[in-house]
């Protein structure tokens, strides 16, 4: 391939002559259902008596900012996974870094308001510690502990990221080496001496910024935080795989040789969507944690991580979209199953995956770009209807 043939294949999508990947009518579609769950809903939870027919319940508001915080992490494993092709099984450790990140903030909330009553958190007490362990200096800083959800999951990320890939460690062997590293974390975090919480984890968390976490008003703000997170990791998404960047990943996921062939060095852009895509996750974490009240090591547990790949592969890879929507889909399903018939979920979630690995390989959105095409095609055979002749010819 020559110079030019290659400038050409790196073309933004707009450039090469191609469609965008939002039409008008999808934007539309997006502010319409943004208006709905960061606008609607939480002035019927907030304006509303609890007794009123349109109230929505903390219940719904905790809910769907749970699935939001699961969006994000479904569409950061879609940009590594669908768009890059790097199957990976350690988000879940990322997401639950960021959680436990966050969570060292929460716990120094609580001062003095735990059951005995001391600055140090129950469980330090309980393991007759006698001051905080020196990783929890400035943990009572919203500012530091902001930036350690940024950093812990990204610098983490990034160190292994540079080894795995410059030893040009890929696809199974990728995927088993980030269920290793989340499994040995997760063992890591169960004990106690680690200072955090052991197999309990973090829970019991009292305020933030001074301000009663389980206020409603305070549910309400985590809650819209984490739709327009959603909202600007979307639209971040969107610019990536517009750009001349998202072409070069969709290169390396289809012929990574020939790109080395080229001059690309794909290791930074592999590093750089593998390190986003760790930090997109500890942001969801850290939003995650303080809606749902606890985070413990069964977060990091490999089954996690590998259900986050099930959102993808459910919704449809390399879509942005599908993986929002799996998310939402399968946990949806999970939380009705867990409360109906809770023993039969797994079973359920492995008949999923393999059901959608066999009958639709690309996933909700495939199965929907499949009937639009169809209808396009029947809509182009059919013939034009009659002309009808001026009156004056009849």
């Amino acid at each position: 391939m020559d110079g030019a043939a290659s400038s050409t294949a790196l073309l933004t999508p707009t450039q090469a002559g191609g469609p965008r990947l939002f039409t008008i009518r999808t934007w539309t579609a997006i502010m319409g259902v943004t208006a709905v769950l960061l606008v609607v809903l939480p002035v019927l939870h907030l304006a509303l008596p609890a007794d009123h027919a349109l109230h929505v319940s903390s219940f719904w508001i905790t809910l769907f900012g749970k699935f939001m915080c699961y969006a994000v992490v479904a569409l950061a494993m879609d940009l590594i996974w669908g768009y890059t092709g790097i199957l990976s099984l350690g988000q879940g450790l990322f997401f639950a870094l960021g959680g436990y990140a966050f969570g060292m903030y929460l716990m120094r909330q609580i001062g003095t308001d735990g059951v005995y009553k001391s600055d140090l958190p129950d469980f330090m007490v309980f393991l007759d510690w006698k001051e905080f362990p020196w990783y929890w200096a400035g943990s009572d800083s919203l500012l530091w502990s902001l930036i350690l959800v940024i950093a812990v999951p990204g610098v983490l990320a990034f160190v292994f990221g540079f080894f795995a890939f410059r030893s040009r460690i890929k696809g199974v062997y990728f995927s088993i080496i980030t269920q290793a590293l989340t499994f040995a974390a997760m063992l890591a975090f169960f004990r106690n001496d680690m200072g955090f919480g052991g197999n309990n984890g973090f829970t019991d968390f009292k305020r933030i910024a001074g301000y009663a976490i389980t206020a409603p008003e305070m549910r309400t703000l985590l809650y819209v935080l984490s739709g327009l997170y959603l909202l600007g990791a979307l639209c971040l998404a969107r610019w990536i795989v517009q750009s001349k960047l998202g072409r070069v990943l969709t290169a390396i996921r289809d012929q990574e040789s020939r790109l080395l062939f080229l001059g690309y060095r794909t290791l930074w852009f592999k590093l750089f969507i593998w390190t986003l895509a760790a930090v997109m996750s500890g942001i969801a974490g850290a939003l995650y944690v303080p809606q749902v009240g606890i985070i413990n090591p069964s977060e990091m547990s490999p089954a996690n991580s590998i259900e986050i790949a099930i959102w993808a592969a459910v919704g449809g890879r390399a879509s942005l979209f599908g993986p929002i929507i799996g998310a939402f889909a399968v946990n949806g399903a999970k939380s009705w199953f867990t409360v109906a018939y809770p023993e039969y979920w797994l079973f359920f979630l492995g008949a999923l995956f393999v059901l959608v690995t066999l009958l639709m390989p690309r996933g909700i959105m495939g199965v929907w770009a499949q009937l639009r095409a169809r209808r396009a095609a029947r809509q182009s055979i059919e013939p034009a209807a009659p002309t009808p002749l001026p009156r004056e010819a009849e």
